[in-house]
């Protein structure tokens, strides 16, 4: 990856992925919006699991006001295009991350603010590719997000910095898991998923 604010990713998204992305951009808005949904959740969910950490607590709380307007901005993109909304299972992406985390701290607390950086900066890195492809009006708007999801990456990062001075081969560790996740074959076209797998022939064609 070139540096800049999406450097602490391994590989980046593959070619085919963002031409699918762009050429199915409607549906991928559902998905989304669950992710800003989520992301808001996620940092509340620090919020209350470490509320000693008075730093995590005052950022996090900002980011999750913002993620939150995130999820408005894409849900009256949504109803404006006639885009319905549908419940979803989780993503292959979002579990395969949640694989590797620990499950005692210090070690969860730093694996819980790593993965968030890694998952921001997938998506600054995506909007980024997607903007020129769309419409105006979404593009803008991706690129507008770019930015957010950028210092955000970077405000989960400094967390973790703060959290253990040990931190950079537990990065390495998960972005080289989280590269993977973002680059093999998905069944399903997800905002984080890897490239759309081939359909399988039908043998009776």
């Amino acid at each position: 990856m070139p540096a800049g604010d999406t450097d602490i990713l391994l590989a980046p998204t593959p070619d085919a992925w963002v031409q699918a992305a762009a050429g199915r951009w409607r549906e991928l808005l559902n998905d989304h919006a669950q992710c800003e949904k989520k992301a808001a959740s996620t940092a509340l969910a620090l919020m209350f699991t470490y509320p000693e950490d008075r730093r995590l607590a005052s950022t996090l709380s900002r980011l999750a006001r913002e993620e939150l307007r995130h999820f408005e901005q894409v849900q009256k993109l949504m109803i404006a295009l006639d885009v319905p909304f549908e419940r979803q299972r989780p993503g292959r992406y979002a579990q395969g991350l949640r694989t590797l985390l620990r499950t005692l701290d210090p070690g969860r607390k730093l694996d819980l603010l790593l993965t968030g950086a890694l998952i921001e900066a997938r998506s600054c890195e995506r909007f980024r590719l997607l903007a020129p492809r769309l419409p105006k009006e979404v593009g803008d708007f991706y690129t507008q997000l770019a930015r957010s999801e950028a210092r955000h990456y970077e405000q989960y990062l400094d967390l973790a910095q703060a959290a253990a001075p040990q931190w950079r081969q537990r990065l390495r560790e998960l972005a080289g898991h989280e590269a993977r996740l973002a680059t093999e074959a998905d069944a399903q076209l997800r905002f984080h998923s890897g490239p759309p797998a081939a359909p399988v022939p039908d043998p009776a064609q």
